[in-house]
């Protein structure tokens, strides 16, 4: 009798598992004569398939696997929480060209904002400093992985030899993964909504920085999921209280009445990042996730 080549019947987890695994058939697969009946795609292994798996049908599955991927690899590597920077993929550094400007107004609007590329690289800084003593399992720095804002985090991590994790999102443009995020914990996803579950469920403290819709969109879905109690109430700090302002009149809405006065409490502004980490330092000083929790919104309406 042949004998099997797995290396180790035992898996990570330590359980005997005396089966062939899928890596090994899928070499053999590989390795069949070619012949009409082999070269059928209906004869490929299922999970080697990837017309198949991209079948409508299949769309739970590709959810699924979305889902498991990231969470699988941050557990790996031990990453127990995080610090999230969202923020303008359209924001140059200081200095850099303002390319995404469509005219002299805009280029001038962006070139200013250089200065909130500069505030992420130091505020990602921060937290990776703090995420060192815990051997960067603690306040690991995570963005979206392209340029802009997004770079900007990802570039001062790296700045203090601190990993951090970029998750991408197909798109047309823009999105190609920055030089500066840790290969290991660079991801790519086709499902917005299973990127921003990625974003949040291991986030302490979420930052946002000014941007478009992509931006608008994370903001929104993070304080809606406080505000209904389906998210701990962790630090939401907005970077630029002028942009925010101007841009969102979130008073108007509570004097409309389509939020709750309260509800304004739900966001910080800052213009620092000294400023941000202080927020984040005083309410770690005074709540200890693993001994008080983190209390979450009524959800009352």
């Amino acid at each position: 009798m042949a004998r099997m080549k797995k290396a180790n019947l035992r898996r990570k987890d330590g359980v005997w598992d005396a089966l062939a695994d899928s890596q090994q058939d899928k070499h053999r697969a590989r390795a069949v004569p070619e012949t009409p009946q082999t070269m059928s795609p209906t004869y490929r292994l299922a999970y080697t398939d990837d017309d198949f798996l991209c079948r409508e049908e299949l769309r739970p599955i590709r959810l699924q696997l979305e889902l498991l991927k990231p969470e699988m690899v941050l557990a790996e590597h031990g990453i127990k929480s995080t610090v999230v920077l969202f923020g303008g993929a359209r924001i140059p550094e200081p200095g850099g060209d303002a390319w995404a400007a469509k005219n002299e107004t805009q280029r001038a609007n962006l070139t200013a904002a250089s200065v909130y590329y500069d505030e992420a690289r130091k505020f990602a800084r921060l937290c990776s400093e703090h995420a060192a003593l815990s051997g960067y399992r603690e306040f690991v720095v995570v963005t979206g992985g392209g340029p802009g804002v997004m770079e900007a985090g990802n570039r001062g991590a790296a700045d203090v030899g601190a990993p951090s994790i970029g998750l991408n999102i197909v798109l047309p443009h823009e999105q190609a993964p920055n030089p500066y995020v840790t290969p290991d914990l660079s991801f790519n996803f086709h499902y917005f909504a299973i990127r921003k579950m990625h974003f949040l469920v291991r986030a302490k403290a979420v930052t946002v920085f000014p941007g478009g819709f992509g931006t608008m969109d994370e903001l929104f879905e993070t304080i809606t999921l406080m505000q209904t109690g389906r998210m701990a109430l962790v630090p939401l700090i907005l970077f630029g209280e002028a942009f925010w302002r101007k841009i969102i009149d979130f008073q108007a809405l509570a004097d409309f009445g389509t939020i709750a006065p309260n509800d304004l409490d739900l966001v910080h502004f800052v213009e620092t990042a000294d400023e941000a980490w202080e927020i984040i330092s005083r309410f770690y000083a005074k709540v200890d996730p693993l001994v008080d929790g983190i209390p979450l919104a009524s959800g009352q309406r």
